[in-house]
């Protein structure tokens, strides 16, 4: 009896991810994901700044066997590769960020859970099979703030990451043009008590200082773009270095994260592990990161258009296709483990 013929997969290629996110979703739905900051010039900066890296090509190195395995914080990972937080994804998926945990589970990648999630963290965690961390944001004072930490650790999750780059909130053009609101398109209610202080706007060293107290967990800071706060973050014992710039979508005109990374790298020279974010959407950009000093990347925008296209598997597919990605160009640069990737695998090439 003839075996039957494999099902091909619904996508073969990121692009079409992409397309197919693109045509599915309402355009404010699209234009919020995609957008970022008034002229855009940082998001198009951390793609551009990525496409002029080159990587060194090393043959006749025995790559049968490839290891992509690491960790973050003493947490085993599979790859990596993390998924980014993201608010507002039930705009994306109805079951929003439940279902990005349930891919992210299906490709065996970490999830970091958004401050600004639509669900409870414990529904969240219920659901996940790979690690989970959680990115807070200050959206109401230390009272608050020591609540919603006392169930994340309940929950499970790994590590707290602390967003500081949201002072304000940025004007987002494409959003401000179409005159969406997320917040309205979401159906999130005012609160019933009225206007709440900035909290964002008024976090300092002292909030850090505070959390590391508060937690019992590993304490990153998701925003760090200057040698200066990197150091200061280290030297107060903050265990993760989240290298930047929110995708574009807060300063405009800032640098690149790729350009921020090898100066802050040899300023932690060690003492925390290292994240960075900011257009990574191939495996070959991973390379780069990594080979620059990160410990991890978080994907965003990838793993978003996976959600949008197809749930959970359009996530699981994203991860597959970046993991095959990352396999292959490991071997053809003649590197067998993360490890491996050292800072004279990657120059300039324009």
């Amino acid at each position: 009896m003839t075996p039957p013929i494999p099902t091909a997969p619904r996508f073969m290629t990121l692009p079409e991810i992409r397309r197919a996110a693109r045509e599915c979703l309402p355009r404010d739905h699209w234009n919020f994901g995609d957008g970022a900051a008034e002229t855009e010039s940082t998001k198009r900066r951390n793609r551009r700044h990525l496409d002029r890296l080159a990587i060194q090509q090393n043959v006749l190195v025995d790559v049968r066997q490839i290891d992509l395995t690491t960790t973050l914080l003493g947490v085993p990972l599979a790859w990596p590769v993390a998924v980014a937080p993201m608010g507002g994804l039930v705009l994306f998926n109805p079951e929003g960020d439940v279902e990005m945990a349930r891919g992210a589970g299906r490709g065996q990648t970490l999830q970091w859970l958004s401050g600004a999630t639509g669900w409870p963290v414990e529904d969240v965690a219920k659901v996940a099979t790979a690690p989970q961390m959680f990115q807070l944001y200050a959206h109401g004072d230390h009272g608050w703030m020591g609540e919603l930490l006392a169930r994340v650790e309940a929950a499970g999750y790994k590590a707290i990451a602390l967003t500081v780059d949201v002072q304000q909130y940025s004007r987002r053009e494409r959003d401000v043009f179409n005159r969406f609101s997320p917040r309205q398109a979401m159906e999130i209610a005012p609160n019933p008590r009225g206007p709440l202080p900035n909290f964002q706007a008024g976090l300092t060293w002292a909030d850090v200082d505070w959390l590391m107290k508060t937690t019992t967990l590993p304490v990153g800071l998701k925003g760090i773009m200057t040698v200066a706060d990197a150091r200061r973050a280290v030297d107060m014992g903050v265990k993760l270095i989240w290298v930047s710039n929110h995708g574009g979508r807060q300063l405009d005109h800032t640098q690149s994260t790729i350009e921020a990374l090898s100066p802050i790298v040899d300023a932690v020279a060690g003492r925390a592990d290292i994240m960075i974010d900011g257009g990574f959407n191939r495996g070959t950009d991973v390379i780069k990161a990594l080979a620059r000093g990160a410990r991890v990347v978080a994907v965003g925008r990838t793993m978003l258009w996976g959600l949008a296209a197809d749930g959970a598997a359009g996530v699981a597919r994203v991860c597959e296709i970046m993991r095959d990605e990352l396999k292959i160009n490991m071997g053809l640069c003649g590197r067998t483990r993360i490890q491996d990737l050292t800072p004279d695998l990657i120059f300039r090439a324009d």
